[in-house]
């Protein structure tokens, strides 16, 4: 197996400096969870973007649908901010032979505390048994990423009503 990681930054990735919550979106944290976690397939890390989600724009979306185009892999895994990873989701309908699964994290993978790791256990898992389509892998639970939503007030993706 072989597949592809784009990175486009979100709390997976976020640095915090201080008490105050400052922070900047750091390198991509997926390969260093990939080698602690002693992974046994091939992947490649692109760093397509370095922003946290609400700070995306239809430009930024448009090259992330532009870097799964030019994948070579059919497994794509995409690290995003959780804020609008449904809507970046969208947007990269049209893959007909690529399994593209979206995840991320509410607390960053540096922080001890994080569901990071279980994230993107959970993507891997998804990645290896789902059909074609643009999925989210969020909180334990893997769904068609149209048919999720992000209760800010719970910390959790869930189907909409």
């Amino acid at each position: 197996m072989r597949l592809r990681v784009i990175s486009t930054g979100g709390t997976i990735d976020k640095v915090y400096f201080d008490a105050a919550s400052t922070y900047e979106i750091g390198e991509p944290q997926v390969g260093l969870v990939f080698r602690e976690s002693n992974i046994t397939f091939d992947f490649v890390v692109e760093s397509v973007l370095q922003k946290d989600s609400l700070a995306m724009t239809d430009e930024d979306r448009a090259l992330i649908r532009a870097r799964v185009e030019a994948s070579p892999e059919k497994l794509i895994l995409i690290t995003h901010g959780t804020d609008t990873m449904t809507a970046t989701a969208a947007l990269l309908t049209g893959f007909p032979d690529k399994v593209i699964v979206f995840t991320g994290s509410m607390q960053p993978a540096r922080f001890r505390q994080s569901d990071a790791v279980f994230n993107l256990g959970c993507a891997i898992g998804a990645l290896q048994v789902l059909p074609p389509g643009v999925y989210i892998a969020m909180n334990g639970q893997v769904a068609p990423a149209h048919t999720v939503t992000k209760n800010r007030a719970a910390s959790r993706f869930e189907p909409k009503s």
